[in-house]
């Protein structure tokens, strides 16, 4: 008897409906096809093990599983679970007239029990896409599948329970949320806050004109003046996720297989921290099966490299390209899949080995030229790409015993959020802009128009840092900017000062 199950392989951080034909017949054999991997092909045991332990009998019979379409490959073991009810019901010990309305998702142990699944979101919507009327699924990952409006999601803890619900012996409870209400309730739930931080004003200025156009940032400073405590604390001063940033920020999480149980949707930004001995894989995403790197899992939020110059050199260089086209493509000989990637980065590093070179009162003891070498770790084409270089100095002990309450990142986030609503407008015409920082080089020439002043004073910088054609154009877009939390219609000669201001790694002082 030939029987069909209706489950999904995601590519990227879309999903695709995959077929799984069960055809049992006359023999002893049991055949895979379909180009399934390693993990598809050993399911067999799991699924023989788990049908018989289930209370069911698996058949000594020629059985033949077919996973359409046939030249896509299929990874993974969330395949175990439809091949299961695919085989109870091609055997006849389950009716299979149900079968077409469901997606069926989910690993097997041998015991019957079902474990979670990588990209429950993604599957759940290309189910409703495709007009299916429920997905069942493991229940740690139901509350992702819960989210899609118009599909009935049932979370499953073992075989038996599935194979109940098709018999109608057993009733499967629906899992509902609220799309609305678990998007706003932890909205503003952030465990950091910048009034947490003593003096460092001009620091906080820096990120929150960062985080204001969207601009990637580096903090160069000596050992313990608070560059990562700073950075962990420049999600609290981003604008809030809007609904469709938060699905497509937990879509990528649930592909990573990155979301816990009790989270439905991801309703704060993503703040990424990877060590600096990541791999350049691991950074960017590919993988024998590709799977989302840092880049893409910081999609909507901030990456933050901590001690950039100890990166290796390969790992910064793959990053170039998605800082530009804010997209990753991976290209394998049979398919390529594309990440979003749309991130700010925020990189902290000493200004030299000892980590005391500039400071106001100790001294740098590196050799001449060590300095020069430490910071040529960072190519010149991936600074370019970082807007802002902002020097950190330490905190004198008054700063750090003043009582004086410092800003609360609720009310710097205000004027952030002013500032993107103003880029909003700005940009209403251009869906594929959000702030400043995304703006074309012909964007820049429109919008960031400059006085005859402006341009002297900006050719003067130019001249005397020796900036590249990219460096001009990011000075335009920071100034921009400043402009624009201003309040400022034109760019003014402070705006363009204080942008200018923000190339400390491109001034003689750092020349070693």
């Amino acid at each position: 008897m030939l029987v069909k199950t209706y489950g999904s392989a995601v590519y990227g951080v879309n999903a695709l409906t995959i077929t799984i034909e069960v055809n049992i017949s006359a023999g002893t054999k049991y055949y895979m096809v379909g180009l399934p991997d390693n993990a598809v092909k050993e399911s067999l045991r799991r699924v023989a093990s788990a049908i018989n332990i289930s209370g069911f009998r698996m058949p000594k019979q020629k059985i033949v599983v077919n996973l359409a379409p046939a030249d896509l490959k299929k990874e993974g073991s969330s395949y175990d679970l439809p091949i299961a009810i695919g085989i109870l019901a091609a055997s006849g010990q389950i009716p299979h007239d149900e079968l077409e309305n469901y997606f069926i998702m989910g690993e097997l142990s041998l015991d019957g029990s079902i474990q979670p699944i990588k990209g429950a979101l993604p599957i759940a919507i290309q189910a409703q896409q495709d007009g299916f009327k429920g997905f069942i699924l493991p229940n740690q990952n139901v509350r992702e599948a819960a989210i899609v409006d118009g599909l009935v999601a049932y979370g499953v803890d073992n075989l038996a329970q599935v194979a109940a619900f098709f018999n109608k012996s057993e009733t499967l409870e629906q899992v509902r949320v609220d799309t609305k209400e678990e998007f706003l309730k932890n909205i503003n739930n952030y465990e950091y806050d910048f009034a947490d931080v003593k003096g460092q004003e001009n620091i906080k200025r820096a990120l929150e004109i960062a985080a204001a156009g969207g601009h990637n940032v580096i903090l160069i400073g000596p050992p313990g003046a608070g560059k990562t405590m700073l950075a962990k604390r420049l999600p609290t001063i981003l604008p809030p996720l809007n609904l469709s940033e938060a699905l497509e920020t937990t879509k990528i999480h649930s592909v990573a297989g990155k979301l816990s149980a009790a989270d439905a949707l991801m309703t704060s930004r993503p703040y990424r921290s990877p060590h600096h001995t990541i791999s350049d894989v691991a950074l960017v995403g590919g993988g024998i099966n590709p799977q989302p790197g840092e880049i893409s899992l910081a999609h909507n939020g901030v990456l933050f490299l901590d001690e950039l110059p100890e990166f290796k050199r390969t790992v910064l260089e793959v990053m170039r390209q998605p800082l530009e086209d804010r997209k990753v493509a991976i290209a394998r000989a049979r398919f390529s899949v594309e990440y979003p990637a749309s991130f700010m980065l925020v990189a902290s590093m000493n200004p030299c080995p000892c980590g005391f070179y500039n400071h106001p009162e100790k001294d740098c003891v590196c050799a001449p030229g060590v300095v020069q070498k430490y910071l040529s770790k960072i190519s010149g084409p991936l600074l370019d790409r970082i807007d802002l270089h902002v020097e950190v100095t330490p905190v004198n002990f008054a700063a750090l015993a003043s009582s004086n309450d410092a800003e609360k990142s609720d009310i710097i986030r205000s004027r952030v959020i002013k500032a993107r609503e103003i880029q909003d407008k700005r940009f209403e015409d251009k869906p594929e802009l959000h702030y400043n920082a995304q703006m074309s080089p012909k964007m820049v020439r429109k919008v960031c128009e400059i006085s005859e002043d402006g341009i002297i004073l900006l050719k003067t910088a130019m001249e005397r840092l020796g900036l590249s054609a990219r460096a001009y154009d990011r000075i335009l877009k920071v100034a921009r900017t400043i402009a624009d939390l201003a309040g400022s219609e034109n760019v003014e000669l402070e705006h363009l000062a204080e942008s200018i201001n923000y190339r400390s790694l491109d001034r003689d002082g750092w020349a070693g």
